[in-house]
């Protein structure tokens, strides 16, 4: 077959022997009529060629497309071009400056809401996580794991999805008695199944027997209860279409568990980049972008939250990015649309990792994403359930580090959110409704960890949150300022505690009596809070000093995810590498110092160094080691490197423990040093 314009073949009569393309043109052959199953990209953009079809994967030939004026560059220009673009413009101008200049505004809302509701609910919740005996971790990945065929998947799915029980106003009430001041919700996950009525691409609820649109009625509760409304749309990976990333099981696509197209050099578009034209024309051009818009205009979204840039190159995500600023440039953006090499996260604001109880320290506002158990849709063989307390401390922790949480649900099949997670759910709205005034709106605490929790700060307000046992009093270490008035939040009559200056960095407060955990209370400042640079250690408890909260962190290491167990800093490659704490105390104090860290492997071998007060103490990773030291006044713990073998530990923080002695309540007087003249 020979071809000199771009075409279209939905049928063929007859299989082609060869297939002959003038220079600029690429054919794609699909295995069965209407573009779908296995394909093969045949390419000319470097000069006139004829491909044999023999010996390709396709067993068949049902269908054909024909693209013209194509032009492949290697990766990195092709994404250093649209980033130009996207940056200068023709004018020196572009639009993303343009577009970047108003996330402020954009965000304003979303930097004092704080805390908000993510649910992850499609047709997938049917499976519940088992399907076949396969059992999947993230339940809504069940058609990936179990390579489920789409024509089976639109049977047992899609055909008997039917949620009678969803009620939008129930769902949005709950949440908004929970203290969520926005909400997200799956409009589109990874199965490419829209949860709306889609006339973009119309793979979606009208196939169900329910026919309804849940979009629609969550979109009109949230106005309802004044609740901030926000859409998830998979825009990268999507099981559906022949031409995305991600399903290799029936189609011939990169981005899936078989890594077609990688190697061992790297993702399929950049090892690639002749495939690059396909899937940007007829899926990002065909589905992705006509769906994000369709999205924006039908149901009117303060918020557009992406998922798995990294299955599309970087210059097709900058020209989803552009499209939504085109069609509305006030809805906020997360930082998974597009991350990048030059922008960092690429949008409005950053996200953490799934799952994260722990956060490293992120610039800007930023975003993490817990959920009940540990599945994001709904599943019916996790029964990994966190405590309240573990959502309340992680709301607590993020705001104190500039961020917001986004608590996901997964409701099942019917359209019911499970009892346990209203339990959970409830529990923290009691929390949020006493205390929900420490956490709306606080800005990142300039102070260090406090012995006792805590700390958020809003206007003229300290916020002192109690996470730890405490016995009568706490220290309010670090705060250069001279405190009004320090009361309970929950005490509406505002009874002054009492007070008491330690020095110029620390006042105590006496309690009154035994109090909860997770108390607030409030301590009044005037004008500007002032604080030290230097974390109070607790003479009386356990310090540890997590290495995400470090002082300094040398800018060359990397660090976890944030999940339990890998909340660490890693990477080391050189005994110039440095993990600094600035720590403190009011008096010499005897301690027990142990680092705490991991390893990749059993057999990991090496040593490191723990400095403090100028003394060099050094452990062998493959042993457990505890020092004993004393901390007198404001000195640095310094951890680095000793010896370093092809693999080195993950260091998870230091735990320091007073130990009692004769000195241990010795005050440390600082002596004046300051030379001022004759």
């Amino acid at each position: 077959m020979i071809f000199n314009k771009a075409c279209e073949y939905p049928a063929l009569q007859s299989v082609p022997t060869e297939v002959q393309l003038p220079i600029g043109f690429q054919a794609v052959l699909y295995e069965k009529e209407n573009f779908k199953g296995n394909s093969v990209v045949f390419s000319a953009h470097d000069g006139a060629k004829t491909f044999p079809v023999a010996g390709t994967n396709l067993k068949n030939v049902g269908s054909l497309r024909v693209l013209s004026n194509i032009t492949i560059v290697p990766a990195s220009r092709r994404d250093n071009d649209m980033l130009d673009y996207a940056t200068y413009g023709e004018s020196g101008s572009g639009w993303l400056q343009k577009g970047m200049a108003k996330s402020a505004e954009r965000t304003s809302w979303f930097s004092q809401a704080k805390f908000g509701c993510f649910v992850h609910w499609g047709v997938y919740a049917i499976a519940g996580g088992e399907w076949n005996g396969m059992k999947a971790f993230y339940s809504e990945h069940m058609e990936r794991v179990a390579k489920i065929s789409q024509a089976d998947y639109q049977e047992h799915f899609i055909e008997k999805f039917n949620p009678m029980g969803f009620d939008a106003d129930q769902w949005i009430r709950t949440a908004k008695d929970a203290g969520m001041e926005y909400f997200v919700i799956t409009a589109k996950h990874h199965d490419g199944f829209a949860m709306y009525h889609s006339d973009a691409y119309p793979y979606d609820m009208r196939m169900t027997p329910y026919k309804a649109d849940p979009i629609q009625a969550l979109r009109e509760a949230c106005d309802k209860y004044n609740i901030k409304f926000g859409l998830y749309y998979s825009h990268a990976f999507d099981w559906e279409h022949p031409d995305a990333p991600g399903n290799d099981w029936e189609y011939t696509n990169g981005g899936g568990d078989l890594h077609l197209f990688e190697g061992e050099l790297g993702l399929w578009f950049n090892q690639h980049p002749e495939l690059v034209p396909r899937t940007a024309k007829y899926y990002v051009n065909g589905k992705s972008i006509p769906q994000i818009v369709e999205l924006i205009k039908k149901y009117r979204p303060s918020l557009l939250w992406f998922d798995t840039s990294h299955k599309l190159p970087i210059s097709e995500n900058v020209r989803i990015l552009q499209a939504i600023w085109e069609t509305d440039d006030s809805v906020v953006v997360n930082g998974r649309l597009s991350r990048n090499h030059r922008f960092g996260h690429g949008a409005d604001y950053a996200n953490t990792g799934d799952r994260a109880a722990e956060t490293f320290p992120t610039p800007g506002l930023w975003e993490t994403i817990p959920t009940t158990n540990n599945s994001y849709g709904y599943s019916k063989v996790d029964f990994s359930h966190k405590p309240p307390a573990h959502f309340i401390e992680l709301i607590i922790k993020s705001a104190a580090r500039g961020g917001n949480v986004l608590m996901n649900l997964g409701p099942d099949a019917n359209g019911e959110i499970a009892q346990v997670d209203l339990d959970i759910l409830a529990e923290i709205g009691k929390w949020m409704k006493a205390n929900g005034e420490s956490i709306y709106g606080a800005s990142r605490t300039p102070l260090p960890v406090q012995t006792f929790g805590e700390t958020t700060v809003k206007d003229n307000k300290l916020y002192l949150h109690i996470t730890k046992p405490v016995a009568e009093k706490i220290i309010l270490g670090g705060a250069l300022n001279y405190f009004n008035r320090v009361y309970m939040l929950a005490d509406s009559a505002k009874t002054p505690l009492q007070t008491r200056h330690i020095n110029q960095f620390d006042t105590e407060i006496f309690l009154p009596g035994d109090v909860e955990q997770f108390t607030v209370l409030v301590a009044e400042f005037v004008g500007e809070l002032f604080p030290g640079d230097s974390r109070l250690l607790s003479d009386s408890g356990t310090n540890f000093l997590h290495a995400f909260d470090a002082t300094y962190i040398s800018p060359e290491l990397a660090h976890g995810d944030g999940k339990p167990g890998n909340d660490h800093v890693n990477t080391f490659t050189s005994t110039e590498q440095s993990v600094i704490w600035k720590v403190r105390t009011n008096h010499k104090m005897a301690c027990k110092l142990e680092v705490k860290y991991s390893t990749a492997t059993a057999d990991t071998e090496g040593q490191y160094s723990i400095y403090t007060g100028g003394t060099k103490h050094v452990g062998d990773i493959s042993e457990t080691t505890i020092f004993s030291v004393e901390i007198d006044g404001e000195k640095d713990i310094v951890f680095r490197p000793q010896k370093l073998d092809s693999e080195f530990l993950r260091l998870h923080g230091v735990q320091v423990t007073p130990i009692e002695t004769t000195f241990a309540q010795e005050v440390h007087i600082e002596v004046d040093t300051t030379d001022l003249g004759g």
